[in-house]
């Protein structure tokens, strides 16, 4: 069965129905918290809060099948993250005179030379996600959607509950960031 089908079957009152639900998504829901918080114990409770809200508003009748369950489960998954995060300031914030270049991030393949070329490579990948867990908790989210999760900045913004405008100025900002703090930490981001 789909998620839908489960879903709908468990607002008509089948509670094993949920556990599938549950077995589904929990692990692409738990990955995305860890991802954000980058605290296990932290994500376990958000984890909790959302399959509760989850629960919650599957027996309210406020779930449509519309063929997007994981993707509302997200959606939830982000508010309760954001309503953990609400009334906290970033301190860095990033001007918008520098130009936006996409392109570095292409997915192209790496051919892998020898043992040093995949060492260097390593390396640099190993960079690039210590600068994305250093960014804002909403800008993090934004690359963590697009690049882990091969999200489309119209589902990102489905799922964060933004603008497309908005999803795509924080990827900008997440790209601005990090270009900064390889700059700053003299880093060379570039695969051999």
């Amino acid at each position: 069965m789909t998620d839908e089908e489960l879903a709908t079957r468990y607002m008509e009152g089948d509670n094993p129905a949920f556990e599938l639900l549950l077995k589904h998504n929990q692990s692409k829901v738990f990955s995305y918290i860890l991802f954000i918080v980058h605290d296990e114990e932290r994500a376990n409770d958000i984890f909790q809060d959302t399959f509760i809200k989850i629960i919650v508003k599957l027996q309210q009748g406020l779930y449509a099948p519309t063929g997007k369950f994981n993707a509302w489960c997200m959606r939830i998954a982000h508010n309760v993250i954001m309503d953990r995060y609400r009334g906290i300031k970033n301190d860095h914030i990033v001007e918008t005179n520098e130009d936006n270049d996409l392109s570095v991030l292409g997915g192209e393949s790496v051919e892998v030379a020898n043992v040093e070329n995949d060492y260097v490579n390593q390396q640099v990948m190993e960079d690039v996600k210590k600068m994305v867990r250093m960014l804002p908790a909403p800008q993090r989210e934004v690359v963590y959607m697009r690049f882990y999760q091969d999200l489309s900045f119209k589902e990102i913004a489905d799922v964060t509950n933004v603008s497309i405008n908005t999803a795509l100025g924080r990827m900008r900002y997440a790209l601005l960031n990090m270009r900064r703090m390889a700059r700053e930490h003299n880093l060379q981001l570039q695969l051999i």
